[in-house]
């Protein structure tokens, strides 16, 4: 019989498990982070229940390289390891650890986007297509052999939210479509053609500063690839700090005001419509939900009720 087992944390995986133990199959291990390391990540999902529900051993742990993790999964005897929802790189003494070797699941066409946060970075590039691809890991950064492809297209309204969602649903497709060959002990796989593309780097909340110096469908695509659940684009006015939550992108021409200025208010009796109008490079953004420092969302027509008008966004003066 192969011996699975489940390591992950991320939202993006969670559907997927669960798809994969209502339709039959026994999974012998889950493998999560332990609750502080779970804390400080975006999208974390906790497996308890599920796993209580179908009566399968849960383990939290810091770190998938250290000695006590490695000896770990050696206790286990797997023969497949399924990798979802898994920000640390592998390293070999945890890779030979599992017989068959360890399945992960990349949100981009590898070899294309490699690297850290690629759906992220797919929006913030204003690509119009993603996809999703499962692969054997190896101790290459996204670099073995692929298992199975999908295709995801990315529409202009689309965050990274919504397209996370779509990643989580074709893991689950892919999955349940190769799980029974895999069950037969059949290693499936392509070896996989590489490019000359750079891995993409890692994003951290810091790298959230918007640049209103540049065109207005750049800023929006920058806004709503970091949206919910990151932490989200963020600028200054008045010395304080504001994340901006959700944006609509306005196409016209603006070249009289500053960047970053607040033109005025946008008026409507639908509530969601209204908003604060703010100038790029060109074009113009209308800012739809906004937080401050201390927690207090805006958005609607609370967005109309403080002297905005005139301010400029990124002024730290």
């Amino acid at each position: 019989m192969v011996r699975l087992g489940w390591l992950g944390f991320h939202q993006e995986g969670f559907n997927a498990l669960e798809a994969i133990l209502e339709a039959g199959y026994r999974m012998d291990v889950v493998i999560t982070l332990d609750t502080e390391s779970m804390a400080k990540r975006s999208s974390a999902v906790d497996y308890t229940l599920l796993c209580k529900q179908h009566t399968i051993p849960l383990y939290k742990i810091k770190n998938i390289n250290d000695l006590e993790s490695v000896e770990l999964l050696q206790s286990f005897h797997l023969d497949i390891l399924f990798v979802i929802g898994w920000s640390q790189i592998i390293h070999k003494s945890a890779l030979e650890s599992v017989k068959m070797g360890m399945i992960g699941a990349h949100a981009s066409l590898l070899p294309k986007n490699r690297g850290s946060a690629p759906v992220n970075w797919s929006i913030i590039h204003g690509e119009t297509e993603t996809g999703n691809t499962l692969i054997w890991l190896s101790e290459g950064v996204d670099e073995g052999d692929i298992i199975a492809q999908q295709s995801i297209p990315i529409s202009n309204i689309d965050t990274c939210g919504t397209l996370y969602q779509k990643v989580a649903d074709t893991n689950k497709q892919m999955l349940l479509d190769v799980l029974p060959v895999l069950l037969k002990g059949e290693r499936l796989g392509s070896v996989q053609k590489h490019n000359n593309e750079s891995v993409l780097p890692r994003r951290r909340p810091s790298d959230g500063l918007i640049n209103w110096d540049t065109e207005a469908g750049d800023v929006y695509n920058f806004i709503r690839g970091i949206t919910r659940p990151y932490p989200g684009a963020f600028s200054y006015l008045d010395n304080k700090k504001w994340v901006i939550w959700e944006t609509a992108l306005i196409s016209v021409f603006i070249n009289s005001k500053p960047f970053g200025e607040i033109i005025g208010n946008v008026v409507s009796p639908v509530e969601k419509a209204c908003g604060l109008l703010v100038s790029c490079k060109s074009g113009a953004l209308l800012i739809l939900e906004i937080e401050d420092e201390n927690g207090q969302i805006y958005s609607g027509r609370k967005l109309l009720e403080i002297a905005w008008t005139g301010k400029n966004f990124g002024d730290l003066s």
